[in-house]
C-alpha cells in the first residue's frame, strides 16, 4: 500500500491539465499569443437561410485563419480581438508578473493567458503560490474574465475556494489608453492580493476546526452521495472513489503534519478534485477540469462550507 500511496501524492500532471501551450520567453501578451498560436483574428459576417435571404439582427464570429464558425451574436455585440483582450496584462509585466501558458478551450470560443504572481505565501506552515488566469470569450458568452487561482505547491492542488468577504473572479474591460491600462492592471493586483489575505486567515480558521475520522467519513458520504437503491455497477464506482479520497486524507504523506481538522480535510478534497481519475474519461475533461479552476470547483467549496457547518 506504501508503495501505491507515494505514487497516488507524487505522480503529478500539469497544474493546467496539459492544455496549453508554454510562453514564459514572451517579452509581451502579442508575443504570448504569437507562440501560443492565438495569433489570428475575428471576422464578423451575415447569417443567411438556406435561400441566401440575410436573418436580421444576427452574425456568426469566424476565425480568419480556417473559417471556424466560434459564435453567433447579434448586432450589438463588439469584437474583442485576441491582442486586444489581454493588452492591459502587459502593465503587470513591470510589477514582476510573468506569463507562464497559453491557449484555447471549446476549439477556440475561449481563449486564456495564465500568468504566475511574484509574490510566494506561507499559509499554515505551506507554500502557496497565486497565479492568476486572464480569459475572453468570442462565442457571445462574456466578458474579459480574471480568476485568482492559488496551487499548493507541495502537491499542486487548486485551493480556489469561494469567499464572502474577498473575489476570486471579476471582470475587466477592454480600455484603450495607456493610462487606464495601467490603472486596470494595478487594480488586478490589489484584488489578487486582497483575495490572498482573505484565504490566509480562512485557511488558519479551518486549522483549528477539529474533525474527528467519524466525522470525516460522514463528510466523504454527503460529498460522494449513493444512490437509495443503486447498481451494482454505481455502488462499485462511488465505493471506489470514496476510498480514493479517504486515502488522500488519511495516507497522504504531505497532510501527516497537518492534524486531523478542517485545513486538512479541504486539502484532501482539493487533491481528489485536482489530481483523481474520472470515472469516465471523456473527450473534453480536461477542458471541463480546466473550466473548473477558472470557475471553482463545486465539490471544494461544498467541503468548505461543510466543515464551516460543523
Amino acid at each position: 500500500m506504501a508503495a501505491n500511496v507515494e505514487t497516488m501524492f507524487y505522480t503529478r500532471t500539469a497544474p493546467w491539465h496539459g492544455l496549453g501551450i508554454r510562453v514564459e520567453s514572451a517579452v509581451n501578451s502579442e508575443e504570448a499569443l504569437q507562440v501560443s498560436g492565438l495569433d489570428w483574428k475575428v471576422i464578423q459576417r451575415q447569417i443567411m437561410t438556406d435561400t441566401y435571404d440575410p436573418i436580421p439582427g444576427y452574425k456568426a464570429n469566424i476565425r480568419d485563419t480556417d473559417e471556424k464558425v466560434l459564435g453567433v451574436v447579434t448586432d450589438r455585440y463588439r469584437v474583442v480581438q485576441n491582442e486586444e483582450a489581454f493588452a492591459f496584462t502587459d502593465a503587470l509585466l513591470g510589477e514582476g508578473v510573468k506569463y507562464e501558458t497559453a491557449g484555447s478551450l471549446q476549439e477556440g470560443r475561449k481563449i486564456w493567458l495564465l500568468a504566475k504572481l511574484p509574490d510566494k505565501y506561507i499559509i499554515e506552515g505551506e507554500q502557496i503560490e497565486p497565479y492568476l488566469v486572464f480569459s475572453s470569450s468570442h462565442d457571445g458568452s462574456g466578458a474579459i474574465k480574471v480568476a485568482m487561482t492559488p496551487i499548493r505547491v507541495v502537491c499542486q492542488n487548486t485551493l480556489n475556494i469561494a469567499l464572502s468577504s474577498a473575489k476570486r473572479i471579476w471582470s475587466t474591460v477592454h480600455v484603450g489608453d495607456l493610462a487606464a491600462k495601467m490603472d486596470e492592471a494595478h487594480n488586478t493586483l490589489l484584488l489578487a492580493e486582497k483575495y490572498m489575505g482573505r484565504l490566509g486567515t480562512e485557511f488558519s480558521r479551518l486549522s483549528k476546526i477539529k474533525v474527528s475520522d467519524a466525522k470525516v467519513m460522514e463528510y466523504i458520504n454527503l460529498l460522494l452521495p449513493m444512490d437509495e437503491a443503486p447498481t451494482d455497477i454505481h455502488r462499485k464506482n462511488i465505493t471506489r472513489i470514496r476510498e480514493d479520497l479517504k486515502i488522500r486524507y488519511f495516507d497522504a504523506p504531505d497532510l501527516k503534519h497537518v492534524g486531523k481538522n478542517g485545513y486538512r480535510f479541504l486539502c484532501a478534497v482539493s487533491d481528489f478534485a485536482t489530481h483523481a481519475e474520472p470515472l469516465r474519461a471523456t473527450a473534453n475533461y480536461r477542458e471541463n477540469m480546466f473550466a473548473k479552476t477558472v470557475e471553482g470547483n463545486p465539490l471544494i467549496d461544498k467541503a468548505y462550507e461543510m466543515v464551516l457547518a460543523a
